[in-house]
């Protein structure tokens, strides 16, 4: 079965940090570019970061722009977002693509809530 898997969300005060991880199963992420998108409750979806396949470009949302770095490791068949200095408008389901535009993979999402 061809599918992303999304790890690392949970509760998480003001200024905290967490680690979403991306992992692909049953094909490869080396030559996609992966998106990370999230959802707020009542809220349109909307791109939170995008890492290009081949040379790891990354660009972000101004939203998180100096907060959050998306990286990944092709060894492991993963992609990262590394959330830092949350703030409680960070909160949401974050989901990753492939590719970037999520024309061909979704995964099925992990509630980030950052809350004091």
């Amino acid at each position: 079965q061809l599918q992303l898997v999304e790890s690392g969300g949970g509760l998480v005060q003001p200024g905290g940090s967490l680690r979403l991880s991306c992992v692909a199963s049953g094909f490869t992420l080396d030559y996609y570019a992966i998106g990370w998108f999230r959802q707020a409750p009542g809220k349109e979806r909307e791109g939170v970061a995008c890492i290009t396949a081949s040379r790891g470009i990354t660009n972000y949302a101004d939203s998180v722009k100096g907060r959050f770095t998306t990286s990944r490791d092709n060894t492991k068949n993963t992609v990262y977002l590394q959330m830092n200095s949350l703030k409680p408008e960070d909160t949401g389901v974050y989901y990753c693509a492939a590719p970037c535009s999520g024309r061909d993979y979704w995964g099925q999402g992990t509630q980030v809530t950052v809350s004091s």
